[in-house]
């Protein structure tokens, strides 16, 4: 029998046997599984640099996983256009203006690199800007707008740098990481002034821990016609930030020029099914937001005790006037506690963010110790 013949039965004979009996190699694996898994914090740290929600991801949406999980061999088109659907009911649009990305991030680095490629990008200088620096590795121009004195987003100073040069002016509200939060009827103006001539993204990944969460989105522009993108995501209120599952609204044109930019296709089997079965759990978000609300009011406790102030904030963290943030950093650290140190220039704010509770309460512990230590 010719050898390619051979082989071939071979192989057909494995495939028929394969439900039947055991495979050498594709049986039960002889690894140990690692006595501390390889994600999260590590063993006693308490874990407030990344603004999670440790509380997610939701009951409903860890039942999905597991029942999904043996569909994994599956691409995941369908639960992808499922979801597509359920976001696009919610907000009164098309699924052809909804885009669904793994993760936020994907979305906005395809936004810096479609726009990009047009024209500028108009930003403030302190915001969640990793995207924007993602375009500027590719060729992407930005164009950077100080904050104002209060560290709020400038928007006064950014409109009229909006010239035909400009292709895309991009927001984060609240801001990343200050906290603040734009009002929305300023924000509205300032989109009114600015989408005649270039698009306005808002990237709204903290929208749904807001006070008036509706009212400070800015949707309804999308469903007026104007040229806006509102970016969200379920990495924060969920608590997926590990699943990576992100979403875009806006006009069908611009979703088709995001698309044609994403790197991905299909979507996170696992991600796309926790998101669908979380997306309407209300109890789960109620929990989330009121844990977000009591970690934040202990944070600004302890920073009132320390004799330090805070920006108001409108997030699940809170940036902290400090005299080194760097200082503060290194001396939570030797305490199994992290937090983030200084961003750039920015060396006298510290940001933290709102974890477990009681995380949240060795921060707020220490916080008045180590600032009459480092500073008194």
């Amino acid at each position: 029998m010719p050898t390619s013949r051979r082989s071939f039965l071979a192989g057909a004979t494995l495939a028929g046997g394969f439900g039947a009996m055991p495979i050498a190699g594709l049986g039960a694996s002889t690894t140990a599984a690692p006595a501390v898994p390889d994600f999260g914090p590590k063993a006693g740290q308490a874990l407030l640099s990344r603004n999670e929600n440790p509380y997610g991801p939701a009951p409903s949406a860890l039942r999905a996983i597991t029942e999904t999980a043996k569909m994994g061999c599956y691409y995941a088109d369908r639960g992808l256009d499922r979801l597509t659907a359920m976001i696009a009911e919610r907000h009164g649009v098309m699924p052809s203006q909804v885009v669904v990305g793994e993760g936020s991030t994907e979305i906005l680095c395809a936004i810096s690199l479609a726009w990009g490629r047009e024209g500028a990008i108009l930003c403030p200088d302190l915001f969640w800007d990793t995207t924007v620096l993602y375009g500027e590795r590719q060729g992407v121009t930005s164009i950077r707008v100080p904050l104002a004195a209060d560290m709020s987003v400038d928007l006064d100073g950014m409109a009229p740098k909006v010239t035909d040069g400009v292709a895309l002016v991009q927001i984060c509200n609240p801001n990343n990481p200050t906290g603040m939060l734009i009002p929305s009827a300023a924000l509205r103006d300032f989109a009114a002034k600015v989408t005649p001539h270039a698009t306005l993204l808002v990237d709204e990944a903290y929208n749904e821990l807001t006070d008036r969460p509706d009212d400070n989105s800015m949707i309804d522009l999308v469903r007026s016609g104007a040229d806006v993108i509102v970016c969200r995501t379920f990495s924060k209120i969920y608590g997926m930030a590990g699943m990576r599952v992100g979403y875009a609204i806006t006009s069908e044109a611009n979703a088709q020029r995001i698309k044609s930019h994403l790197m991905s296709f299909g979507g996170n089997l696992s991600g796309l099914a926790a998101a669908i079965a979380s997306y309407n759990d209300t109890p789960f978000l109620d929990r989330s937001r009121a844990a977000v609300l009591e970690g934040r009011a202990m944070i600004l406790d302890a920073v009132a005790k320390a004799g330090l102030t805070a920006l108001p904030s409108q997030t699940n963290f809170v940036f902290v006037q400090v005299p080194d943030a760097n200082a503060l950093r290194d001396s939570m650290a030797e305490r199994g506690i992290a937090i983030r140190g200084a961003y750039g220039a920015w060396s006298g704010y510290s940001r933290v963010s709102t974890g477990k509770l009681e995380d949240v309460a060795r921060y707020a512990a220490a916080l008045p110790e180590l600032a009459k230590r480092l500073w008194a």
